[in-house]
C-alpha cells in the first residue's frame, strides 16, 4: 500500500501530514506506533519545509507512506539545496542544538538514509516484531538528549 501527496512548503500543512498519517496507519493496523512515526515524519516534514525549502510556500515537499519488510516507510523530499547530511545524525552537543531534529529522526526510525544530495529522506520503521530492548534504548538517549537541552 503507498500513499504520496505533495504539500506546499508551509508550516502551517503540518496538520493535513499528522493526519494522513494517522489515517495511513490505522488502514495498515500499525496504530500502535502512530506515535513513534509521526514524531519523526513531522521532524522530516519540518526540516523539508524550513531547512529545505526555507518555507518558501512557492516550493513543494512530497511526502510518501509505503508499506515495506513488515513495516511502515516514510518519504520526504524537498526542491532545496540539499546539505551535508553526513555531518548530522549523532548526539548534539548542549552549544548547538543543530542536526537535533535528524537525530530524533535517527533515533526513532530502524534506518534512516538521504538520496538526493540531502532533498530526500527515508525513515523505515520495523513494526513487526519491534525488540523491546531496543524501543527503551531509544527512550533512555532521547530522554538524556531532552534533560540535557532543559538543563
Amino acid at each position: 500500500m503507498t500513499e504520496s501527496f505533495v504539500i506546499q512548503a508551509d508550516i502551517a500543512n503540518m496538520p493535513q501530514v499528522e493526519e494522513r498519517l494517522f489515517h495511513f496507519c490505522r488502514e495498515c493496523n500499525v496504530g500502535s506506533y502512530y506515535s513513534t512515526i509521526s514524531v519523526a515524519t513531522l521532524q522530516a516534514v519540518e526540516n523539508a519545509i524550513v531547512h529545505g525549502d526555507e518555507s518558501d510556500v512557492t516550493k513543494q515537499v512530497t511526502v510518501t507512506f509505503t508499506t515495506c519488510r513488515g513495516g511502515i516507510a516514510v518519504e520526504v523530499s524537498d526542491q532545496g539545496n540539499g546539505f551535508e547530511f553526513e555531518r548530522y545524525g549523532q548526539l548534539p552537543s548542549e552549544a548547538s542544538a543543530s542536526g537535533e531534529g535528524i537525530f530524533v529522526m535517527k533515533s526513532l526510525a530502524d534506518r534512516m538514509s538521504f538520496s538526493d544530495g540531502g532533498r530526500k529522506v527515508r525513515l523505515e520503521f520495523d513494526v513487526n516484531g519491534i525488540d523491546p530492548a531496543d524501543a527503551l534504548e531509544r527512550v533512555a538517549l532521547l530522554q538524556e538528549h531532552f534533560s540535557l537541552i532543559a538543563a
